[in-house]
Parts: C-alpha cells; structure tokens; sequence
C-alpha cells in the first residue's frame, strides 16, 4: 500500500462500472502502462476465470488461446520465460 501511496493511485471503491472504468484509467496513466488494459465487472468473473490476482502476466494468441500465464507477480514473473513465449508465436 505505500507504493500506492507514493505514486497516488489510492482510491475509494467504485459504486459503480462508471467509477470503476474511471479508477482504470487513472491508474494506467499515472503508473504510465503501455498495454492494453481492461476492467472486469463487479462480478469478477474475468478475475475469477484467469485467477488474476494479486497479478499475472498472461500472453494471449490471436486466436485467444494463452500461450503463457506467469506465477503470481511481481516476483513470479520471468522476463525471459515470457520472451521464449513470444518467440513460439508466429510472425506477422
């Protein structure tokens, strides 16, 4: 929580998906992510599915397969792990 403190990202909970989508945002743009971001509903069922929490790195095939799901992060993730990933996927 004191890193979420340092770079302002603390917020009340959403009442609603306005609110929620709203917090996303802000979150993406002040901890300046480059990656397509997006937000589960309330009922959690992405977070459920993907067991995404307290954080995963998961590489997605055009085809919407996973090709890669890291260990829960930030200490499960493996650059280099990832990196062999991306270069099973084909090119162009």
């Amino acid at each position: 929580m004191q890193s979420n403190l340092k770079d302002k990202v603390v917020f009340t909970s959403p009442k609603n998906v306005e609110e929620r989508t709203e917090i996303a945002g802000a979150c993406v743009r002040k901890l300046g992510i480059k990656f397509p971001a997006v937000v589960d509903g309330f009922d959690n069922k992405t977070e459920i599915a993907y067991t995404g929490w307290p954080d995963r790195i998961y590489l997605i095939d055009r085809d919407g397969r996973i090709v890669y799901k890291s260990k829960p992060g930030p200490f499960g993730f493996k650059p280099d792990e990832l990196e062999a990933a991306l270069k099973t996927l084909p090119q162009g």
